[in-house]
């Protein structure tokens, strides 16, 4: 069933963070449930996820410092995933003084692990769909996928963003070619600033990835329910998915299978939508 509704208003705003200022929006009511992105992705990617969650959730959506309206004061310092997680520790801060619920896609996943860790009050439960932390693997594994980001780094500057976009499918296991999405999706065109976001997550974030230091082992101690998460089609053997999997084995917990793949959270906002409420609501 499509639950969106009429659109609600949004509500907007800036933060002034440590060496960043940060844009975000609110939307809804009800407990309160950040969405934290994947990808590229700024508060805009998952409009039409957020139109089927707001009649239960205050959603809170944000450009991560370095994507569009969220600035860096020293643009070439670069960014790191505590950085990330103390931005979000910030806006909570400034919104609620209750814990709220957190959906975090690939890198968000990645960066609510640390705000799970430092300041778990924050945030009751954590939906981790497919980190991006090879942290979570054996060393021999976590190795050979931090290569496979740097490969992506090297690509990118050497063959630009075009090759970039095919090299970054190969490694997450998405097929641009034969995408699996719900009908009547918003377009989200390949403009200059979504482009300058791609430029930005491949240059800074993945470094931020690679030079993650997350002790893992916290992870088992948090009070934050962590809910590991898996895109339904990505294939088994790709990073992402094997770091959910490694997850689930480390917490002891179920993994949760969503709609879609890797980027289920976009191109099956609908059932995705269905799909979170459902784990929420018997949490």
């Amino acid at each position: 069933m499509d639950t969106a509704t009429t659109p609600a208003p949004t509500a907007t705003g800036t933060l002034r963070t440590d060496g960043a200022t940060l844009y975000y929006e609110v939307r809804g009511a009800g407990p309160m449930l950040l969405i934290s992105q994947s990808g590229e992705g700024d508060a805009g990617r998952s409009a039409d996820l957020v139109d089927r969650l707001v009649s239960d959730y205050t959603v809170v959506t944000y450009d991560r410092r370095g994507l569009s309206r969220s600035v860096l004061d020293v643009p070439a310092r670069g960014v790191s995933l505590a950085a990330h997680a103390d931005d979000v520790h910030r806006l909570l801060a400034e919104l609620s003084d209750e814990p709220a619920l957190m959906l975090g896609c690939s890198l968000g996943a990645s960066i609510g692990f640390h705000l799970a860790v430092d300041h778990p009050e924050q945030i009751s439960v954590l939906v981790a769909h497919e980190p991006v932390t090879p942290r979570l693997l054996p060393a021999a594994q976590r190795a050979h996928h931090e290569r496979e980001l740097a490969h992506i780094q090297r690509v990118h500057r050497r063959d630009g963003l075009a090759a970039t976009f095919s090299t970054i499918a190969e490694v997450l296991g998405i097929d641009p070619a034969a995408p699996d999405a719900e009908p009547g999706l918003t377009r989200h065109p390949m403009t200059p600033q979504r482009a300058r976001n791609f430029d930005f997550f491949v240059e800074h974030d993945f470094t931020a990835v690679i030079d993650d230091t997350l002790d893992v082992s916290a992870l088992t101690e948090t009070p934050t329910r962590i809910v590991p998460a898996i895109g339904r089609t990505t294939p088994r053997t790709v990073f992402d998915n094997k770091c959910a999997f490694a997850l689930a084995d480390l917490l002891g917990a179920d993994l949760h299978e969503f709609p879609g793949g890797h980027n289920g959270n976009t191109t099956h906002p609908r059932a995705y939508a269905a799909a979170l409420r459902t784990v929420l609501n018997a949490l």
